[in-house]
């Protein structure tokens, strides 16, 4: 079953089961945007435009999903929402823009349902720019976490909606180029996290994240 197939069946009611479960995180994230008068923002995974209505004007816009039926939805809470935002179906693991393009990606509850949490991680430091910033929100386990059950059911979960054993440390080794800047632990005691990347000119030493 494809993603954009399984997210076009989940659409109508994705709302019902997300909007307000992890409105607090996606707040706190966006907020630490900062000032963003003229940047060029990303949002990967735009899904339904959850994100939307938090998100502060005069920045120029774009966002991208998988699925049109998740994008209609965006649509009109943009408009109702009176942001400015250019919406298209797009693959987060081959992005069509130009390297170094965007001040600030944003990447809630994606880079744990991409079938490749690698190279959509990767594809999204391409066109970052130096010195930009990626905020991350999603579900990731510990290295040497037992999560026993999170693991055992994830080939099955993986296939219908998102992956439940995904360690964040081992997808940031991958791109050498993005550093941890902030990490903080939220919903289900931990397993989601909000995490702010940054992108710096030369790989930095990231023995932070030992794998013992």
């Amino acid at each position: 079953m494809s993603l954009a197939f399984t997210y076009t069946l989940i659409a109508p009611f994705y709302d019902f089961f997300i909007k307000n479960t992890f409105k607090s995180a996606r707040s706190k994230n966006i907020q630490a945007m900062g000032d963003v008068t003229h940047k060029k923002i990303l949002v990967v995974g735009i899904g339904t435009g959850l994100d939307i209505p938090l998100l502060p004007q005069n920045a120029i816009y774009h966002g991208i999903d998988i699925t049109p039926a998740m994008l209609k939805k965006a649509q009109n809470r943009a408009e109702k929402s009176n942001l400015t935002i250019q919406l298209e179906v797009a693959d987060a693991t081959s992005l069509r823009f130009h390297d170094e393009t965007f001040d600030i990606i944003i990447m809630h509850l994606i880079l744990a349902v991409v079938p490749d949490h690698s190279k959509t991680l990767n594809e999204a430091c391409r066109v970052l720019k130096s010195d930009g910033k990626i905020l991350v929100f999603d579900k990731f386990l510990k290295r040497n976490q037992p999560a026993f059950f999170l693991k055992m059911f994830n080939p099955i979960i993986s296939r219908i909606a998102t992956s439940t054993d995904v360690i964040f440390e081992d997808v940031l080794e991958t791109t050498p180029l993005l550093t941890v800047i902030d990490d903080q632990k939220e919903n289900l005691n931990g397993w989601f996290r909000r995490i702010i990347l940054k992108k710096v000119d030369s790989a930095p030493n990231k023995s932070i994240f030992p794998k013992s």
